[in-house]
């Protein structure tokens, strides 16, 4: 079970890899739903990283259609946050017809330079996620899939992560499917076990008093991983 950990500061970064998550995904504008980090801190945590970094590449939360200009920040971000501590960086674009946009991401992919890619949940816009993930699997540098079934929480949406989880593994070398959003301690081994999912993706539910913006909780943390990875 791999145990994805949302960082936005240096800090978050030390208490995920010291509580035992396999890595972070560095973002700013958590609220806004992850926007890309900036570069002070991305630098504060490559000096000490202990664990891998992915990072978010988004310029603006306002849909997942980029313009030309768009386009061009995303690329230079990607050029210019590059550091040995990054394990993939984080994005997703669609077309106007909410389909994967395979011209830009394949300009994105030119872009990150042999990096992996985990493609966000830009995938839950998607008008059909099973054709979605079919279009991604065609693109080995495109990793893993985070998503919550089409669904603002991923609980409310078992069966397609289920299907998901099935697809990802009937016989090709796709994308992994990562379940985010929504997941709590609580429901964490429940929806484990109903779709085995081998990836899990952490924000608000590992931060102090849930709040999504507070420092990750060490004993939140701890409490997950010991329902995640029982010894």
């Amino acid at each position: 079970m791999l145990l994805e950990v949302i960082a936005l500061s240096p800090e978050d970064a030390k208490l995920a890899a010291r509580g035992g998550a396999d890595r972070i995904e560095l973002v700013s504008a958590i609220e806004e739903g992850g926007l890309t980090p900036a570069m002070a801190v991305l630098e504060a945590i490559a000096e000490e990283a202990a664990i891998p970094v992915h990072v978010m590449i988004r310029p603006h939360s306002r849909d997942f259609r980029y313009s030309e200009e768009d386009m061009e920040q995303m690329v230079r971000e990607m050029k210019t946050l590059r550091f040995p501590c990054i394990g993939a960086y984080v994005l997703g674009v669609l077309t106007a017809e909410q389909k994967v946009d395979e011209e830009k991401l394949k300009r994105l992919l030119d872009a990150a330079d042999g990096v992996p890619v985990t493609f966000h949940r830009a995938f839950d816009e998607a008008r059909n996620l099973e054709e979605a993930y079919e279009v991604l699997a065609r693109y080995p540098q495109v990793r893993t899939i985070l998503t919550s079934g089409g669904k603002p929480s991923v609980l409310d949406a078992v069966d397609p992560i289920k299907e998901l989880v099935r697809q990802s593994r009937n016989g090709s070398s796709g994308p992994e499917i990562m379940a985010g959003s929504g997941l709590t301690l609580e429901s964490a081994a429940d929806f484990v076990k109903q779709t085995a999912v081998s990836a899990v993706h952490f924000g608000s539910g590992v931060r102090q008093n849930g709040r999504s913006q507070a420092p990750i909780d060490p004993a939140r943390l701890a409490a997950l991983l010991a329902v995640l990875k029982p010894q």
